[in-house]
This record gives C-alpha cells, structure tokens and sequence, in this order.
C-alpha cells in the first residue's frame, strides 16, 4: 500500500471514531507541510535513526467559554509531555513539547503509538493515544489536541 493511501486511510479512521460534534483528538500531516522546530527527545532502548521520526505540535483548545463569529478562540500551544510506545505498549521514548507546543524525535521506521500523558488523576485536559508509522527517510507529521473541558 502507498504510503500517503496509508496515510489517508488512517486519518479516515480516526476522524470517523471522534466524538460528535468533536474534532479527531490529533492530525497526521502531510510531509510538504512546513515542519515545526525541534525540541528534546530521549531515547530509552531503541537507537534513532538520523533520517525518520516524528514532528509536529501540541494545541489545546477551546480556550474561550464563549466562541463568537466576531472573536475568535483559536487552539493554543501546550506545553506536555508525550510518550512513544511500541504497537505493545512498550515506552520507546518520553519527550516534551517546547512552550509553543512544538517537538521533533528521531525514531527508527515502524509503527507506534503516541501517547499524550494527563496530569495526575484529573480527566482534563485529556488527549487521546495516536497510531502511526514511521517511514525510512522521512520524518511523519503530527498534531495533537488536548481537550481542555471549556465549554
């Protein structure tokens, strides 16, 4: 299979498990998107690999009580950490987004799963775990958003 078939199929299948009326708790996109700058990365027992991993952002959102057609309340940058696991459940690695919510790890080609932590025993803000793949040579783009509980 294609990789950007792959690529959409699975953003298909998330966005069809979102909640009504929610949106899909991240995003995969495409590589000819403007990457996002680095931030730390550690790895813990699988070595990287220089040419493929994963980048992208972290939002939380909405951030307003009220949405208004004349004031809008964009999603804003989370600052987190997130940890990649093994199709298992094994951690692979645990980072942080930087405080515009941006991340870059190197990772060596698979399938994974990201999963954005939530703060001790609370239920917001919550983000849901991600699947991906990871492709020699390429780096995959992922946007994660937090839901933040306002209403």
């Amino acid at each position: 299979m294609k990789p950007t078939l792959a690529l959409c199929l699975l953003i298909l299948l998330v966005s069809a498990c979102a909640p009504k009326g929610q949106p899909a708790p991240f995003n995969l996109v495409s590589p000819s998107e403007t990457p996002p700058s680095s931030s730390s990365g550690t790895s813990s027992g699988v070595p990287p690999a220089s040419g493929s991993g994963i980048r992208g952002q972290v939002l939380i959102g909405p951030s307003c009580p009220v949405v208004q057609v004349d004031n809008p309340c964009p999603d804003q940058p989370y600052q987190t950490t997130l940890t990649v696991l093994t199709l298992d459940g094994q951690e692979v690695t645990r980072f942080s987004s930087d405080a515009e919510g941006k991340f870059e790890v190197n990772l060596p080609p698979g399938d994974y799963v990201l999963h954005p932590d939530l703060l001790a025993g609370r239920p917001i803000p919550f983000a849901a775990d991600a699947q991906f793949t990871v492709i020699p040579d390429e780096f995959t783009n992922i946007i994660v958003t937090y839901d933040s509980g306002i209403r």
